[in-house]
């Protein structure tokens, strides 16, 4: 019986359930300009796969590199996110996400989910 399938794909399971709170703690930290970070990451576990000579941890480091590139890209996404009310922003942060709010100009083109403002009753 052949296992190695099923301990990858376990294994994507729980990187990809990582890299989601991770990329929201960096956006809500050091926000969007963090996503070197994650292109660093990413790299090194690249570097690693293609060192490793057993089959299943390159696979799981692929996976793992590739998931810290599409970490970038939800990096900026999570920003819009912020903006548009879906997820906190940090106090410390609130003079950049006004300023990018004027950038953008009244979030028109992404306004707030409208669910999320009505309350809730049974």
């Amino acid at each position: 019986m052949n296992t190695s399938g099923i301990i990858v794909g376990a294994a994507v399971f729980l990187i990809i359930g990582i890299c989601h709170p991770v990329v929201i703690k960096m956006e809500y930290h050091w926000g969007k300009k963090s996503w070197w970070l994650l292109l660093l990451v990413g790299l090194v576990f690249s570097a690693w796969s293609l060192f490793v000579r057993s089959i299943v941890p390159s696979t799981i480091l692929g996976a793992a590199a590739f998931s810290c590139f599409w970490g970038i890209h939800e990096l900026i996404s999570q920003e819009m996110r912020v903006l548009r009310g879906w997820f906190p922003e940090n106090p410390r942060r609130h003079e950049y996400y006004e300023r990018r709010r004027r950038e953008i100009g009244t979030l028109e083109k992404y306004p707030a989910h409208k669910n999320l403002k009505k309350k809730i009753t049974c």
